[in-house]
């Protein structure tokens, strides 16, 4: 992990830019203590299968699904370790 104060960042963005496309992570210091740390972004080969994991949980139940409508959640609730109410249940049960 390359490290680098603020103003040495903002002078040569082009060259720390190349270091982020050859896969390098940026520490940047302000005075010596860190602020932030900047990270490739994911390659092609990475989001998908992020995509493909989370197709997979979504057809084992486990993930819930949105369609810019109203959400559709899995058809089986969750339920917690041997017998009892599901975490919906429980939830409801607590707001009234």
């Amino acid at each position: 992990m390359i490290e680098v104060s603020v103003r040495e960042l903002k002078s040569r963005l082009s060259h720390y830019l190349r270091k982020l496309d050859e896969g390098e992570q940026i520490k940047i210091t302000r005075r010596g203590k860190a602020v932030g740390t900047i990270v490739p972004s994911p390659s092609q080969d990475t989001e998908d299968r992020l995509n493909a994991k989370m197709r997979e949980l979504y057809e084992r139940g486990i993930l819930a699904h949105w369609s810019d409508k109203k959400p559709v959640f899995p058809k089986r609730g969750v339920r917690m370790r041997g017998d009892g109410p599901t975490i919906a249940e429980m939830v409801l049960e607590d707001r009234r």
